[in-house]
C-alpha cells in the first residue's frame, strides 16, 4: 500500500513548482504577490516535511510574511505614483516613464550570473561527504545553548549572523536615503474591522514571537524568527493607524535599529578584552551572552522590518498655513 505522506510529498513538490512558475508568469502584478505569498507557505510546509523547522519558521515569517508585506506596501506606491490610486491620486501627476530596456538587460544579466555562480558553487560542492554534524555534537558542551542551530548561528559562525543584522542596518539606512525625496503614499484607510482584528491579533503575536525568541536556545526559533513575527506587530500598528511615525520618533527608532549590531560588536570586544578570541564566549557565560545578544537582535529585527514596511523617514509636513502663506 502507497504511504499517504508519499503522495502528499509529491503534491506539494509539484505545486511548488507550479506555483513558482505561475509567480514568474503572472501578467498582474497584484495576482503575482498573492502567489508568492502561496508559495512561500508551501515552500515553509516543504521545509517542515524535510525536518528543517527552522528553515520553515524563517520562510513563513521572513520569506512570506513580511516580504509579502512589503511586495504588497511597494505595489500600493507604485499605483500612487503613476496615478492608478484614483482616490488618491495628485493632481497634475504623470503616470511613471516605462523602464528602459537597457535596464531590464542589465537586471536579466546580474541574476543570470548570480544563477550560474550558484550552480557552479554546487557543482562543484563535495557530494556525500560527512558534513560538519560530528564536529558541531562535538562542539555542543561549550556551546552554551542546547539547540544546534542557535550553536551553530550565534557560536560557531556568530561572524555571519553579524553580517546579517549589518544588512538589515544598511537596508533601512538605504531606504531613508532614497526614499528621503520621493513622494510619499497614503496609507490605505482599512476601517474599523481591521482594526478590530488588531486588538485581538496584537497580544497573539507578542506572546508567539517572545516565546519563538526563548525558546530559540533549546529548539527551532530565535531571533530572525522571533524578530520577524514581532515586525508583525508593527506592519499592524501602521496599518491600523494605531501608531503613526513622527520626526520626534526618529532618535528612538535609530537607537533600536543599531541596537542588535553594537550588541553583537560589544560582546565580541568584551570577550577579546578578555584574552579570548572574538566571540570565544566563555563556557560558564555563553548562554547568557546567546541569550543578551538574541533580544537586542530581536528588538532591532523587528523595529528595522517594520520601517521597512513604512518607508520613508518620518518627516515634519508643512501646514496648510504654511503652504498658503508659500
Amino acid at each position: 500500500m502507497t504511504d499517504p505522506l508519499i503522495l502528499f510529498d509529491l503534491l506539494l513538490g509539484v505545486s511548488v513548482v507550479a506555483l513558482a512558475v505561475a509567480v514568474m508568469g503572472a501578467r498582474d502584478l497584484f495576482a503575482a504577490i498573492v502567489l508568492f505569498v502561496i508559495f512561500g507557505l508551501l515552500s515553509a510546509l516543504a521545509w517542515a516535511r524535510l525536518s528543517a523547522p527552522d528553515v520553515a519558521l524563517a520562510e513563513a515569517a521572513i520569506g512570506t510574511g513580511v516580504t509579502g508585506a512589503l511586495l504588497l506596501k511597494t505595489l500600493h506606491h507604485l499605483r500612487y505614483v503613476t496615478g492608478q490610486l484614483d482616490q488618491f491620486a495628485a493632481p497634475g501627476m504623470t503616470p511613471a516613464e516605462p523602464v528602459p530596456m537597457g535596464v531590464i538587460a542589465a537586471n536579466a544579466a546580474f541574476c543570470g550570473l548570480i544563477t550560474l555562480g550558484l550552480a557552479v558553487a554546487y557543482l562543484g560542492a563535495p557530494q556525500g561527504g560527512p558534513g560538519f554534524d560530528a564536529l558541531v555534537a562535538e562542539a555542543m558542551p561549550q556551546s552554551g545553548v542546547e539547540h544546534p542551530v542557535t550553536a551553530v548561528l550565534l557560536n560557531f559562525r556568530a561572524y555571519d549572523t553579524l553580517m546579517e543584522v549589518v544588512v538589515l542596518l544598511a537596508a533601512v539606512i538605504a531606504v531613508w536615503q532614497i526614499e528621503r525625496g520621493l513622494s510619499d503614499a497614503p496609507s490605505p484607510d482599512l476601517g474599523q474591522v481591521w482594526q478590530g482584528f488588531a486588538r485581538l491579533a496584537l497580544p497573539a503575536i507578542v506572546v508567539v514571537g517572545t516565546y519563538l525568541l526563548w525558546k530559540g536556545s533549546e529548539a527551532p526559533g530565535g531571533a530572525f524568527q522571533g524578530g520577524a513575527v514581532l515586525a508583525a506587530v508593527g506592519l499592524l500598528l501602521l496599518l491600523s493607524r494605531a501608531y503613526v511615525p513622527r520626526p520626534a520618533h526618529r532618535g528612538a527608532a535609530r537607537l533600536l535599529f543599531v541596537l542588535g549590531t553594537g550588541a553583537f560588536a560589544a560582546v565580541a570586544l568584551l570577550v577579546t578584552g578578555g584574552g579570548r578570541v572574538a566571540f570565544q564566549y566563555p563556557p560558564d557565560q555563553a548562554k547568557t551572552l546567546i541569550l543578551l545578544i538574541e533580544g537586542l537582535v530581536t528588538i532591532s529585527i523587528a523595529v528595522t522590518l517594520a520601517a521597512l514596511f513604512h518607508g520613508r523617514e518620518p518627516v515634519a509636513l508643512p501646514s496648510r498655513r504654511d503652504h498658503h502663506d508659500t
